[in-house]
Order: C-alpha cells, then sequence, then structure tokens
C-alpha cells in the first residue's frame, strides 16, 4: 500500500491523523484454520455445504453453470449464498456547498492491510437484526428509515438501488446501495470521518485503501447536470461508434433473451475437478480459488471474535476500462458479461475482467479479448493505475489492479460498446445493469479531473477529482 500517511501533498492532512488514529484502535487479528475447524459451521470433509449453526449469515454450496456458446460451455465450482439484502449506504452533508461523505474506518477479515475505508453503514440483514448478537450498527437508522425522515424534510435520497455483488462468487447477491443527505447536523462517531467527495475519490489512487463496498456507492452518485446523449454513429447498431441509451438498452436485453444459461445446485463432494484437503476446497489444477477457514478477533467490530470460511482467489486479478474519444467526449468501452450469480443472466462489465494466471496453460486464442493490450500499454496511455481490494467480509486477500487505458482503436465486436461516463451512471439508477467492477471502474473515472488527463495517476497521487 503507498505510504499516503507521510506523502504531504497526496492526502489531506486531518485524515491522515484520523486514520492513524483509527489504525490503533480498529483492527483484526485473523489466523487461517483447517475448514473442519471453523467452530460454530458445518464444515465437515463429507458436508454438501459450508453453513453456520443458526442457519444464517451465508453459505458455500457448489453450483454447476451450463453457458451454450461460452468459451467453456460447463463448469463446476463453489460459491456463496447469501439471499438476504444487505445496506450498503453513505451519508452525505453539505459544508459551505461542498458535499461531504461521511465514511467509516472498517477492519475486515479479508482486507489485505487490515483497515480500509468503508460507507457509512455497510452491513448484511444478520447484522441489522442482531444475529450475531453484537453491538448495534451505527446510523443506521438513516437508511432504514429514510421515507420516513425525507417526508419530515430531513433527508434527500440521492440514490436507492439494488446492485449485484461480484457474481463469480456470490450467487445473485444483491445489496442496497444508497446515498441520502442529511440537512441536520451529524457528529461522527468514534471509527468515522467527514471527507468531501473531491478527497474521497482522490483516496482511490492508493493501492488498497477505499474499500470495494464504498467505490459501489460512490460509483452511484448521480452526475452533475443533464445526461447528453452522444451522436450516435451510422449504423445505430455499430459497435464501433457511441450508441443511445435506448440502444444501449435494447442491446443488453437482446442478450438477456438469448443467451443460454442455466445453472444447477450441487453438494461440494459432488463437485467435478474440485478436492477436499486437510485444510481447504481446492481446484485439482492449482487455479482459480480456494475455500479456507480463518478464525478472527476483532476490535472496534460489532462482535469481537469468530470464525468462518473464506474464498482466497489466486492471483491479482485485472480489470479495466479502454477509453477513446468521440467528438471530443471520453467513452468507455463495455462488455456484456455472463456470470453464474447473476439475477438477470447479462451485466455491463469492463472492457477486461480476468486473473491473468486462470489463463496459463490454455491455448493463446482462449485468453479474453484486449488483456494484452491494456497490459502492455504505454506509460502514456495508462489515466488509472490502482489495486484495489475486493470484497473482505467473505473474500480473504483478494484484489484487482484497476486500469483506465487510452486508445485510438475502433474494435468491431457485438459483445462491445462504448458508452459515456453518464450513461453508465444512468443505467446505475436501475438494478442489475452494471456489475460490481464496472462500478468499481466508473468510481476511479470519477476521480480524474480531466478522464483524458495523461498524467501518470501512480507517481501524481494527487487528492481531487
Amino acid at each position: 500500500m503507498k505510504e499516503f500517511l507521510t506523502e504531504e501533498p497526496q492526502a489531506p492532512a486531518a485524515f491522515r491523523r484520523w486514520f492513524e488514529s483509527a489504525r490503533r484502535n480498529i483492527y483484526t487479528c485473523v489466523e487461517r484454520v483447517p475448514l473442519a475447524s471453523v467452530s460454530g459451521w458445518d464444515c465437515a470433509p463429507e458436508a454438501a455445504a459450508l453453513t453456520h449453526t443458526s442457519g444464517r449469515f451465508f453459505s458455500v454450496e457448489g453450483l454447476r453453470t451450463h453457458h451454450s456458446g461460452g468459451a467453456v460451455p460447463c463448469w463446476d465450482q463453489p460459491i456463496i449464498n447469501q439471499p438476504e439484502t444487505g445496506i450498503l449506504g453513505i451519508l452525505v452533508k453539505r459544508f459551505d456547498g461542498v458535499p461531504y461523505c461521511l465514511v467509516q474506518a472498517k477492519a475486515e477479515p479479508g482486507n489485505i492491510n487490515g483497515l480500509q475505508i468503508s460507507p457509512t453503514v455497510q452491513a448484511t440483514r444478520s447484522n441489522f437484526t442482531g444475529v450475531h448478537r453484537g453491538k448495534d450498527v451505527p446510523y443506521l437508522d438513516f437508511f432504514r428509515n429514510v421515507d420516513a425522515r425525507s417526508t419530515a424534510g430531513g433527508t434527500r435520497v440521492l440514490a436507492d438501488v439494488r446492485q449485484s455483488e461480484q457474481a463469480s462468487w456470490f450467487l445473485r447477491k444483491r445489496n442496497r446501495n444508497m446515498i441520502v443527505e442529511v440537512l441536520e447536523d451529524v457528529e461522527p462517531a468514534e471509527g468515522f470521518h467527514w471527507l468531501s467527495l473531491d478527497e474521497l475519490r482522490g483516496l482511490l489512487r492508493f493501492d488498497d485503501l477505499v474499500g470495494m463496498d464504498a467505490r459501489s456507492v460512490l460509483a452511484c452518485f448521480p452526475p452533475p447536470g443533464p445526461v447528453h446523449e452522444p451522436r450516435p454513429y451510422a449504423p445505430q447498431s455499430s459497435p464501433c461508434g457511441p450508441v443511445t441509451s435506448e440502444a444501449a438498452l435494447s442491446w443488453i436485453t437482446a442478450a438477456r433473451s438469448w443467451a443460454e444459461v442455466r445453472t444447477e445446485r450441487l453438494p461440494l463432494t459432488g463437485l467435478r475437478h474440485w478436492r477436499r484437503g486437510p485444510d481447504a476446497l481446492v481446484h485439482e489444477s492449482g487455479r482459480f480459488f480456494d475455500v479456507i477457514g480463518v478464525r478472527v478477533e476483532a476490535c472496534g467490530r460489532e462482535v469481537g471474535a469468530w470464525a468462518q470460511p473464506m474464498i482466497a482467489a489466486h492471483g491479482t486479478g485485472v480489470v479495466a476500462f479502454l477509453l477513446t474519444r468521440f467528438d471530443g467526449a471520453p467513452h468507455v468501452l463495455v462488455h456484456q458479461r455472463v456470470e453464474p450469480g447473476f439475477v438477470d443472466v447479462v451485466e455491463l462489465g469492463p472492457t477486461v475482467q480476468c486473473t491473468p494466471g486462470n489463463y496459463d496453460g490454455l491455448p493463446p486464442a482462449a485468453r479474453p479479448l484486449f488483456l494484452d493490450e491494456v497490459l502492455t500499454a504505454e506509460p502514456h496511455r495508462v489515466l488509472f493505475d490502482t489495486t484495489l481490494s475486493d470484497e473482505g467480509g467473505r473474500l480473504f486477500h483478494t484484489r484487482s489492479r484497476h486500469l483506465v487505458v487510452e486508445t485510438d482503436a475502433r474494435p468491431d465486436h457485438p459483445d462491445y460498446r462504448w458508452l459515456t461516463p453518464a450513461q453508465l451512471s444512468g443505467l446505475l439508477r436501475h438494478s442489475h445493469y452494471v456489475n460490481m467492477q464496472a462500478r468499481s471502474l466508473l468510481a476511479c473515472l470519477h476521480a480524474l479531473r480531466d478522464p483524458v488527463d495523461r498524467a501518470p495517476r501512480r507517481e501524481r497521487g494527487e487528492v481531487g477529482a
């Protein structure tokens, strides 16, 4: 992680002091343990699924996916099943007309550096209904009673929409992403801090600092001003040029109508090519991910100690947007993706979304399109390059390199389209159109003062959008 605490020009001084103090008071101590010894869970080698003794929280189950026409037409895997909808919410207040976000320093067992910036509220239903018998979730009432507060004139809802989790690892998991502007004074509790929206976006340039859930909510901020529709190239359906939002919606609907995807639940013991070892559930190739067990002791969390299974990915992922301009306006290349955990078959993902190491030993034709272009781009074309952590509550030390790479190419492929960042923001007013990885990258795009500014972010580390 970049040592932002020692780089005066790059991070606000008040933030650095607060975060350093939080590090001393909010932390987790995580020990990997054999799956069979995860207390409070049924993780026996013969178990059909890994389940909590309460029947709540989440389970790890087996899934077989059939994707007719896909690069891999059928595969088996473990997947996290958490059928409840959580709340990810950011409180916003204007100080002298400038929007500020109330963030918290949260320690998740899977965070690679322990402490990261999270939304004001980041809670599953099991958390805020007290299944864990822990402390109450601070500020939850602003989001659970949002209708009553809005009617009384105390708050204004800026965004409220259910969005998917990472659907390669979560089965139809959704979170309610909320942004609520508060008019009253709200004092930050211990572990919470007010950051201006520009400051928060600027911190996205530091490795493993702004957590995935915060990035998801940040992407849902309404764009300033009206959304100007790009002038479509002829023909309208051409992938080589910009399209209207109506045409993009039709393109997604058509893909959902034609995609032949079927999933079936299986016992973990029946998964092809997966083996239960003494410590973990692993793929026989040594690639993809493992299902491991951890024991956690925590300070500054609702609960002080627990154990659980987690998914630990092999290798660092890559998520990337190719960016170009049409009539001077920046556009990013989005990809129609099919993932086993999507609620509605297809969502828009980044240009590239993969873990390169999973393709070692496969023929070159199997490599994802545009992967080599983004990995070998000349430095002057790289507009953003930061490695950010994935969800830390269920995923262990799992992260992806986030890239925005400028290009003059005009790829012609039916599964890709050029959309403006504002068009993506418009789609985020609705559920299940833009996947988690694309939302994370969209938040990073908003961190750039100029989406076509060529200055290298890793070296400058500036704050402010």
